[in-house]
């Protein structure tokens, strides 16, 4: 899957417009949509410490970000026989049902693919039987592994964090509809004749 499908992905979950993810990224106002569309339909690249902000921003570890590219079924597939020859990884049967299973004599029992597997079972088990909710699986999925020191960690950002940005975006936009307002105004005087006061000043027409 390339990198801008899954961009758009966590963008979406996140419900954030292009323009507000851009902004929460250090983009302007007037840039930050086309440089997200930029990156969502894989015409440009983030390079790395920018898709570590993307994560940051999204909650989740940046190899959330980077996964394989399996847009197609063949490439699906292929992925799968390469997961078969390195770690075991092979399609069989359970009670009729077709499954993916891991080969112990490949990946042995205490392997860390094996235990990584095996905590994968127990968290879908546990979603299906409501032990779990489907933000905390996916919280567990998306910033997989914990623990490590190799993988950035980094807190989803908060509803009073989210709601401050909201908040100084729109004060933002106010003081500059209010500069344009003063420099329309100020042009009326000076047609209408009238002198100019506190330049600073509010002026009413």
């Amino acid at each position: 899957m390339a990198l801008g499908e899954r961009i758009n992905y966590f963008r979406r979950k996140s419900n954030m417009t292009m323009n507000y993810l851009g902004r929460l990224l250090g983009f302007s106002k007037s840039t930050a949509d086309a440089r997200i569309a930029q990156y969502e339909n894989d015409s440009k690249r983030p390079k790395d410490d920018l898709i570590k902000k993307f994560a940051e921003v999204f909650g989740v570890s940046p190899r959330a970000l980077n996964v394989p590219d399996i847009d197609t079924e063949d490439g699906l597939m292929h992925t799968l026989f390469a997961l078969e020859d390195i770690y075991g990884i092979y399609a069989g049967r359970i009670d009729g049902e077709v499954c993916l299973r891991l080969n112990k004599y490949v990946t042995k029992p205490g392997d860390v693919i094996w235990n990584s597997i095996e905590e994968w079972a127990d968290m879908k088990e546990a979603l299906t039987k409501g032990k779990i909710t489907l933000e905390e699986y996916d919280d567990w999925r998306y910033n997989f592994p914990r623990g490590q020191k190799s993988v950035l960690r980094v807190p989803v950002i908060s509803k009073e964090l989210s709601d401050a940005l909201i908040k100084e975006m729109r004060a933002e936009e106010a003081r500059e509809q209010k500069g344009a307002r003063k420099r329309k105004t100020r042009k009326n005087f000076h047609r209408k004749g009238l002198p100019e006061t506190d330049p600073d000043s509010d002026y009413e027409e």
